[in-house]
């Protein structure tokens, strides 16, 4: 037998130890991890996320650690939910005296009309005596019928609403000319005597953005036009503030429910070039001339 087959065997040990004394460390490292109860890759990468220097909160104190989700004191104090954090950043365009003791509850936030469009639709309302709430919320269109030295009359079938609308109507100085009642106004409408009805029913809440073309039917408590005909047999001269994707086909055909047919103008409402609603101008509350008027 030559020299290099007497030697083979003596090197094919060698190598073999030499194999098992690098696999062995690796071995026990990865049963340790594992008796632990972990996934071996998950602890290796949670290991490498807190070695990693950006992701400690004491490598850099100036920085806390961010949290998914809506975290602002101020919000949090005012019990401000998830639902309503949207609105309540635009809080000042709801109300400009917001710091001053402005309340409303979590519907309030998403159903309120923002101050200026108010503002414009209590312009509609100058040399008119009576003007009736007929959903008023949390007060925002009435505060400003009133400030226009108009004798509101602000209807809502919740306590809770009526009792913020009045407090904010404090706010702004001009709780003395309103008449604040509890109540159903389908109810109350056969003994009401107004002016000018103002028409803001519920949208259905937020999710009215949904729909691609919001229908009369999809008013709430009930659908547009038996809500224009109770509001008709007070007066013609009617304000409605509608979602802006409202079908205006259906509006068109309110007019028809009068005879004569009523006049209508239609406003496009914008707050900071940002479509909010579509107000509907009735009698004589129309402008002259209107700027974008239907005529049946």
């Amino acid at each position: 037998m030559c020299r290099v087959c007497r030697c083979l065997p003596v090197l094919l040990l060698g190598f073999r130890r030499a194999v098992a004394l690098c696999i062995l460390p690796l071995w026990a490292s990865r049963k340790a991890l594992t008796e632990d109860g972990g996934d071996t890759r998950q602890v290796s990468k949670n290991t490498t996320e807190t070695s990693n220097p950006r992701t400690t909160e004491t490598s850099n104190p100036r920085k806390p650690k961010q949290v998914k989700g809506f975290r602002n004191p101020e919000a949090s104090k005012e019990g401000i939910s998830r639902l309503t954090k949207k609105y309540w950043r635009q809080r000042y365009r709801l109300f400009s005296k917001y710091d001053q003791g402005i309340k409303m509850d979590e519907e309030g936030w998403f159903s309120v009309t923002p101050e200026e469009i108010a503002i414009r639709h209590a312009g509609r309302c100058t040399g008119h005596e009576v003007v009736i709430d007929a959903f008023s919320g949390v007060g925002g269109n009435a505060i400003q019928f009133a400030r226009k030295g108009c004798h509101v009359i602000a209807i809502d079938i919740d306590p809770a609403k009526v009792a913020l609308a009045m407090n904010n109507a404090k706010v702004y100085g001009v709780e003395e000319y309103i008449d604040f009642i509890v109540g159903d106004f389908f109810a109350l409408a056969p003994s009401l005597k107004g002016d000018i009805v103002f028409l803001s029913p519920p949208w259905g809440g937020p999710s009215y953005k949904d729909v691609q073309t919001f229908t009369l039917e999809l008013l709430k408590p009930v659908d547009g036009y038996t809500l224009f005909k109770v509001a008709q047999a007070i007066t013609p001269n009617i304000i409605m503030f509608l979602p802006r994707n409202i079908n205006l086909e259906q509006v068109a055909e309110l007019c028809r429910l009068s005879s004569p047919p009523l006049e209508l103008e239609v406003e496009l409402n914008h707050v900071q070039n940002y479509l909010k609603g579509v107000t509907l101008y009735f009698g004589s509350t129309v402008a002259a001339p209107p700027r974008f008027s239907i005529r049946m």
